[in-house]
């Protein structure tokens, strides 16, 4: 049988472009094979998406007209180098792991010219609010980055990079979930500590973090600094709020904390 997408690496990552594509309708559930050898985690996986499961990584390459790479970085050069023997060179091969980059693959699967997407997706993929950026390896054509970019389109926004961007990406997208979430578990924790519930706190909190992200990406022609500015009153509440964090260093932290990212991004590299 033949799957539109393989799967190689059904992790949480995977689960979220599933859960999204699946979704969206721009896949049936039972046209995706899924591979991992954690028995628990691949049922998990099966049962949360609909995907074929399986423990064999060579039949989600074999059987898939699409391959997507969703190994953590460490494991790609032993299994990719298992793998090589059966790899599918008809096939468009998609990777979501950082550091790893396509002319490493090109070398793995060790057949000629294979067509290597590269990109970084999050996981608010998920709930169809991702965001992808993707750069497109040497053999790969306009073709292959309208599949990759459709395959994502259906649950998040898509923008193509070279390939020396993709770091960058990692660091402002790929590991940007975390920030906001750890925003919000502070901010929560501050509500509970004036007196509000945990449940309130969170909600105010989340609803908050919705509310503002939905204005920055529905007013595109207004800076950040300009809608942050709209928000604080000369000696309000906001402006308190902003000085103080200013004064701690929170914004120069920020900027450090994303090049951190990406500089081990860069670390990842092979």
């Amino acid at each position: 049988m033949t799957y539109e997408l393989g799967i190689v690496g059904a992790g949480n990552l995977a689960e979220a472009i599933v859960s999204g594509v699946v979704r969206a309708g721009v896949l049936q559930a039972d046209h995706i094979i899924a591979a991992n050898h954690n028995a628990a985690r691949l049922s998990e996986f099966a049962s949360r998406t609909g995907a074929t499961p399986t423990s064999d990584n060579a039949q989600a390459i074999s059987q898939a007209k699409i391959v997507l790479l969703s190994l953590k970085p460490g494991k790609f050069d032993a299994v990719l180098g298992e793998l090589a023997a059966v790899a599918n060179p008809k096939a468009l091969y998609i990777s979501v792991a950082a550091g790893i980059t396509t002319g490493f693959i090109e070398r793995k699967l060790g057949f000629p010219s294979p067509r290597i997407i590269r990109t970084m997706p999050n996981t608010p993929m998920a709930v169809g609010e991702g965001a992808v950026g993707l750069a497109r390896g040497r053999h790969a054509t306009d073709a292959d980055v309208a599949i990759a970019t459709r395959l994502f389109a259906s649950c998040a926004d898509v923008i193509e990079v070279t390939e020396d961007k993709i770091d960058a990406v990692t660091a402002v997208s790929g590991s940007g979930p975390a920030y906001f979430f750890f925003l919000v578990e502070q901010m929560v924790k501050a509500g509970v500590e004036l007196g509000l519930t945990e449940d309130q706190a969170r909600t105010l909190a989340a609803k908050t973090a919705l509310g503002a992200g939905k204005m920055l990406t529905q007013t595109p022609t207004i800076a950040p600094a300009e809608l942050r500015r709209r928000v604080t009153s000369p000696n309000g509440t906001t402006h308190a709020a902003i000085t103080t964090l200013q004064h701690a260093g929170v914004d120069t932290a920020i900027v450090a904390a994303v090049k951190a990212a990406a500089a081990r991004a860069k670390e990842l590299a092979i």
